[in-house]
């Protein structure tokens, strides 16, 4: 719950009411819908597999340990190396959002300056070995609820707009309104937001009683953070009306980026307002520190075990932590905090992940139960295969929705199509495998006798 909260729904829930008007609510619960549906992926293969590695191990499991498993691992770890950074510079990048109500910023650069700063004070602080970060997840979690509770007490006991979560057709309007342009590019932000529930996975084999505890720790999980965001998001439209934030994007001096920050501000005036988007800003860094930590381990992870490219491999000669991996993932999401604005971000991160991630590894797991059967699974999905089928569905639709970016770097202007770029990291990924394998003789250069 924790690797769920961290910035997310303060930045997105803004831009969600951009894109939905009246229904943002509806967008919240279709993002926990596809959380839940893909979290009965999750929670049967963690609990038949709970061993350290998440989708590394899922993904070698299902395709075959010797070659394609090899292969979609290896584009999983190479993924990581492009979406970990993206996920760096969200963070980074709403910080400065919020960090902008405290400190006024008229020019262009300055919130640049700030994300790429935020970024750079990361890596120095992580350049060292760190061995417990246990009792920072702690104080995040009781700052996330502290905030949260504030937030949405305000809301229930300041009230001044209805907001429903039915559209205004009620019932018969839904199938239009899910299938949506609007939905669909809401749905990517609230998607974003809802990521983490999975998490666990990646410490079965640290687990007492996983086939138990791992389906339990993933529908807690989603259900608790969905009731926790649907709140925050009534809470905060019954103070703002959602007329009055699209009014915010489409003019001057987008107060919509610290919506946090202005609804404390309506609600309690403003020193209560800048103690809120301090604790706001807190969050958000201490989940960044997380997330740099915990990514920079994992092609130095799949490096040791012999099955990434050896560079990332290396430790530190004297702290023994993984430089390279953590310099590589810190510089990358520094450049992208740089280029980029929060919701080309959002969207470059799904892109990157929904393919090799989660498709390969719904797939992966059909792959799987034709293989092994279904005896030994200590968790069984209700109604296989239509979960699955559901959820490599939507994933693809999701995929295909994603917006282009209009991207503006001096005189040049393009259009930025997140799939073609998940597709062409793809291509670069095969190719270094390819290049790699062969160095090492390895499926599918393997020599024969």
């Amino acid at each position: 719950m924790i690797d769920m909260v961290g910035i997310g729904p303060f930045v997105t829930l803004p831009l969600v009411m951009g894109f939905m008007g009246p229904n943002f609510l509806l967008a919240w619960l279709v993002g926990a819908a596809l959380a839940s549906v893909d979290g009965l992926v999750w929670s049967e293969l963690g609990a038949a597999y709970p061993e350290a590695g998440g989708s590394y191990r899922f993904l070698k499991l299902a395709y075959g340990e010797q070659k394609w498993g090899r292969f979609m691992s290896f584009l999983y770890v190479w993924q990581t190396l492009i979406q970990s950074p993206l996920v760096l510079a969200s963070g980074a990048i709403g910080f400065a959002q919020y960090f902008g109500y405290l400190v006024p910023m008229t020019e262009w650069w300055q919130p640049k300056a700030v994300a790429g700063t935020v970024v750079l004070l990361l890596i120095v602080l992580l350049y060292r070995r760190i061995e417990d970060i246990g009792k920072l997840g702690v104080a995040l979690w009781v700052g996330v609820l502290g905030l949260m509770g504030w937030l949405i007490f305000g809301g229930i006991t300041h009230p001044n707009h209805h907001v429903d979560i039915l559209p205004a057709g009620g019932i018969p309007a839904l199938p239009g309104l899910l299938i949506s342009a609007a939905m669909g590019q809401a749905a990517v932000k609230t998607i974003y937001s809802y990521l983490g529930y999975y998490n666990v996975c990646h410490l079965g084999a640290e687990i007492r009683e996983p086939q138990r505890v791992i389906p339990r720790s993933i529908f807690l999980s989603i259900l608790g953070i969905a009731a926790l965001y649907l709140l925050l998001n009534w809470s905060v439209g019954t103070v703002i009306p959602w007329q009055e934030v699209q009014s915010w994007q489409a003019g001057a001096g987008d107060k919509s980026q610290f919506i946090i920050s202005v609804f404390m501000e309506r609600l309690y005036g403003p020193a209560a307002a800048q103690l809120a988007t301090a604790l706001v800003l807190l969050v958000a860094f201490a989940s960044l520190f997380a997330v740099l930590l915990g990514y920079s381990r994992i092609p130095y992870a799949a490096a040791a075990d012999g099955e990434f490219l050896p560079i990332f491999g290396k430790l530190h000669p004297t702290k023994q932590f993984p430089y390279v991996s953590l310099l590589l993932l810190g510089g990358t999401g520094f450049v992208f905090s740089l280029l980029f604005r929060l919701g080309e971000v959002i969207s470059a991160i799904l892109a990157m992940r929904i393919l090799v991630q989660f498709v390969g590894q719904a797939v992966g797991l059909m792959l799987l139960r034709r293989r092994r059967g279904t005896a030994a699974l200590p968790f069984k999905m209700p109604l296989y295969p239509v979960p699955v089928i559901l959820a490599i569905m939507v994933w693809l639709a999701v995929f295909w929705g994603i917006a282009p970016a209009e991207v503006t770097w001096g005189t040049l202007h393009f259009k930025l199509y997140f799939q073609l770029a998940a597709l062409g990291m793809m291509a670069l990924g095969t190719v270094a495998f390819l290049l790699w394998s062969r160095r090492l003789g390895r499926w599918p250069f393997e020599s024969y006798e």
